[in-house]
């Protein structure tokens, strides 16, 4: 009769320690809706946060970027170059 109250008693410490060892799921979905930002970015964007080129939006804006490749220090166009000769 010891030997099954002893095994019994075991069982249920063993039990105690395992649930003593999990914590508690935390809730991100609160925190989620709080920290989401309420922008709307224009095009996609990869995880980096760089213009991802597979989409059309980003590769127009990246044209209209490139307009003017070559600049002066002061940021006006420099007119040596032929693609600044246009405008």
């Amino acid at each position: 009769m010891k030997k099954v109250v002893f095994v019994v008693c075991f069982l249920l410490a063993c039990a105690g320690m395992n649930f003593a060892q999990t914590t508690p799921a935390k809730k991100e979905s609160a925190k989620k809706a709080q920290t989401a930002p309420a922008k709307k970015e224009a095009a996609p964007t990869k995880k980096d946060g760089s213009p991802d080129m597979r989409y059309k939006a980003n590769k127009n804006a990246a044209a209209a970027d490139t307009a003017t490749k070559h600049v002066k220090k002061d940021g006006t166009a420099d007119k040596r170059y032929k693609e600044n000769k246009k405008g």
